[in-house]
C-alpha cells in the first residue's frame, strides 16, 4: 500500500486543472438558472415543462454517477474528465442554437453527461495528489470553486442574456469549455510519479482477461467485466459509511441546488414580487454565503470528525426553519430581512453536502473512491430531481401557489434524517474499529512492516 502523496506545488497546478474543468461545468449547469423565464418565453413552455429541462439534465447527472465512479476507477481521471469537457461544451452549444424544445432536451441531457464526469473526477485528483489528512479541505475547495462558477452565471451571463440575446450569449459561454481542455489534455496526470493505484487482484474463479487493475485500467481487456462492476458496486454499498454519506448528501445538498438550478428567480420574481435584478442579487448571496462558509466547513471537518454529523443536521434544521419562515409568513410576502437569512442560510447547504464524502472517503479503500464517490454524488441530485419536478407539477396544478409547491423540501429533509439517524451508529462504528486496527498491535522487528504506512492512520491491515 503506497504511502501519501506528498502534495505540493505541482499537485496543486494539477488538481487547478481538474478544478478548472469543474468550474466551466458548473457554469453550464446552473445557467439555466438565470435564463428560466427567458427558457419559458423561447420555447413557450409552462412550469412543468420548464421543470423538465433542469430535471432530465439532473436525471442523466445522477443515473451517470456509478459508471462515472466505475470509469474513473478503471480508466483514470484524465480520460474520463477529457471525455465530460467535449460533451458538456457540445451540449452548451446545442443548448444555443436549438431551434425547438424538443432539441433543447436533447442538448441538456448531453450537457448533464457532461457534467456528470467532473466532480467525480476532481474529488479523485484530490485523493491521488495529495496527502489524507486533506481530503475534507480538498472537496472543499472543490465545492467552493463550482460554487464560483455558479457566481459567473449570475453576475456575468444574466445580463450577457439579456443584452446580446439567446444565442450569443450560450454559444459564446461554451468557447470556455474549449479553453480548459487545451490544459486537460497537455498537462493533466492521474498521479504523481511513483504514487500509482495499487493493482486490484482478479477475483477468484473469475474468467478471461489477466485482472482488473486500479485507476490506470492497465490490465485486462478494454473495459470493465461484468465481475469488476458488479464487485465495486457491491463493497461500496455494503459499506455503512457509503451509505450515509449518500443519506448526508441526499439531505443537505437539495434545498438550494433547486433554488439556485430553476425556482431561485421564478420564487423571488413573481411570488415575492421583486425585481430581476434584486433576485438575482439574492442569488448572489446564496453563492456568496456558500463560498465563504466552504472552508470553514472544511477545516472544522478536518479538524474534529466527530464534528461532521451535528454540521449536517444543524445545516438541515436550519434551512427548514427558515423555509418555513419564509412560506407561512402572514403578508402577501416576505420581508426582505427574512429573504436575506434564507438565502444565506441556503449558501450553508453546498458545504454541508461535501462532508458525505467525509464518510464515503475512510470506509472505502483507494481502489473504490470513484465508485464510492459516485453513490453518494448520487445522494443530492435525485432529492434535487424529486423537487424540481414536484414543484412544478404542484405550480401548474395550484395556480403557481409557491407555498403549497415548496412544501416538498421539508418531506425530503425528514426523509433524509431519518437515514441518517438510522445509519449513524454502524457507520461511526465501523469507522472505528477500521482505525484501530490500522497498525498490528505486535511487531516482531521494527524493520519487519509488510508495507510503509502514512503519516494519518485510516489505512486497514490485512
Amino acid at each position: 500500500m503506497p504511502a501519501d502523496p506528498p502534495g505540493g506545488g505541482k499537485a496543486v497546478a494539477v488538481w487547478s486543472i481538474g478544478v478548472a474543468v469543474y468550474f466551466v461545468a458548473v457554469i453550464f449547469r446552473t445557467s439555466l438558472g438565470v435564463a428560466g423565464l427567458d427558457a419559458a418565453d423561447r420555447f413557450h413552455v409552462g412550469a412543468s415543462a420548464l421543470a423538465t429541462f433542469s430535471l432530465l439534465q439532473l436525471l442523466v447527472y445522477a443515473g451517470m454517477q456509478i459508471p462515472v465512479g466505475l470509469m474513473v476507477d478503471r480508466l483514470g481521471t484524465k480520460k474520463v474528465l477529457t471525455l465530460g469537457a467535449v460533451l458538456f461544451t457540445v451540449g452548451q452549444l446545442g443548448f444555443a442554437l436549438s431551434p425547438s424544445y424538443g432539441m433543447a432536451l436533447a442538448a441538456r441531457a448531453l450537457l448533464g453527461c457532461g457534467d456528470a464526469m467532473t466532480f467525480i473526477s476532481v474529488l479523485r485528483l484530490g485523493t491521488r495528489w495529495f496527502p489524507a489528512r486533506r481530503g475534507p479541505l480538498m472537496a472543499q475547495l472543490a465545492g467552493l470553486v463550482g460554487m464560483a462558477g455558479n457566481l459567473v452565471s449570475t453576475l456575468v451571463l444574466a445580463p450577457v442574456l439579456h443584452g446580446v440575446g439567446w444565442t450569443a450569449a450560450f454559444a459564446g459561454s461554451a468557447v470556455a469549455g474549449l479553453v480548459v481542455l487545451v490544459p486537460l489534455v497537455l498537462f493533466l496526470r492521474d498521479h504523481p510519479e511513483g504514487y500509482g493505484p495499487v493493482p486490484v487482484p482478479r477475483a477468484a474463479g473469475a474468467s478471461g482477461g489477466s485482472g482488473v487493475s486500479g485507476a490506470s485500467g492497465a490490465s485486462g481487456g478494454s473495459g470493465p467485466s461484468g465481475g469488476f462492476v458488479r464487485r465495486q458496486i457491491r463493497e461500496s454499498w455494503a459499506e455503512p459509511g457509503t451509505r450515509l454519506g449518500l443519506w448526508v448528501h441526499f439531505t443537505t445538498q437539495f434545498p438550494a441546488m433547486v433554488f439556485l438550478l430553476l425556482w431561485g428567480m421564478p420564487f423571488l420574481v413573481e411570488a415575492q414580487g421583486l425585481s430581476r435584478t434584486t433576485a438575482g442579487g439574492l442569488l448572489t448571496l446564496v453563492v456568496a454565503s456558500n463560498m465563504a462558509l466552504g472552508l470553514v466547513y472544511g477545516q472544522l471537518v478536518g479538524r474534529r470528525q466527530s464534528a461532521r454529523i451535528p454540521l449536517a443536521l444543524g445545516t438541515v434544521a436550519l434551512t427548514a426553519l427558515l423555509w418555513a419562515a419564509v412560506l407561512v409568513y402572514p403578508g402577501a410576502r416576505a420581508p426582505m430581512g427574512l429573504l436575506v437569512a434564507l438565502c444565506l442560510a441556503l449558501g450553508t447547504c453546498g458545504p454541508a453536502s461535501m462532508i458525505g464524502f467525509d464518510f464515503a472517503r475512510p470506509a472505502n479503500p483507494p481502489e473504490r473512491q470513484g465508485t464510492a464517490s459516485g453513490i453518494t454524488n448520487m445522494g443530492g441530485f435525485i432529492a434535487s430531481m424529486t423537487t424540481l419536478l414536484t414543484v412544478g407539477v404542484l405550480l401548474d396544478a395550484t395556480g403557481d401557489n409557491y407555498r403549497i409547491a415548496f412544501s416538498t423540501v421539508f418531506v425530503l429533509e425528514a426523509v433524509g434524517v431519518v437515514s441518517i439517524l438510522r445509519l449513524r451508529p454502524r457507520a461511526l462504528a465501523r469507522e472505528a474499529a477500521r482505525h484501530r486496527v490500522t497498525i498490528p498491535v505486535q511487531e516482531p522487528e521494527p524493520v519487519s512492516r509488510a508495507w510503509p504506512l502514512p503519516e494519518t492512520a485510516g489505512r486497514e491491515a490485512p
